[in-house]
């Protein structure tokens, strides 16, 4: 089972930007990678995914634009780059590697993940 670690959370200003990293414990190359958020209250919902392949990546309405997803394979570090953040964005971020290798797109429910990590804080006020 792979292990994976998020870093860069931290208390922002709106129109501020963050850079968020999954470093995985083995290869994530195979895989398709996702990062998703959870708001106190509230469901744990996609934000961003990118294909094993790194040729293609998918984005919730509500970030599209201002995120951006990547990869770097041979550290096995997936990014999310957060710019123009705003409040609504405060959440606990969590990266996610999909259940199948070299799966054809980029899956969009938390069901389609069979590895989490912990989670980093995002808080963005004021």
């Amino acid at each position: 089972q792979v292990q994976l670690t998020e870093s860069g959370g931290g208390v922002v200003r709106p129109g501020d930007s963050l850079r968020l990293s999954c470093l995985g414990s083995g290869s994530l190359s195979r895989y398709a990678m996702g990062w998703f958020r959870q708001a106190p209250g509230k469901e744990r919902e996609f934000v961003a995914g990118i294909i094993w392949s790194n040729r293609r990546a998918s984005y919730a309405d509500s970030v599209q634009g201002r995120f951006t997803i990547s990869r770097d394979n041979a550290k096995n570090t997936v990014y999310l780059q957060m710019n123009s953040l705003k409040p609504e964005d405060t959440a606990v971020y969590y990266c996610a590697r999909d259940s199948r290798q070299f799966g054809a797109g980029v899956p969009m429910s938390r069901r389609d993940y069979g590895s989490w990590g912990q989670g980093t804080q995002v808080t963005v006020s004021a």
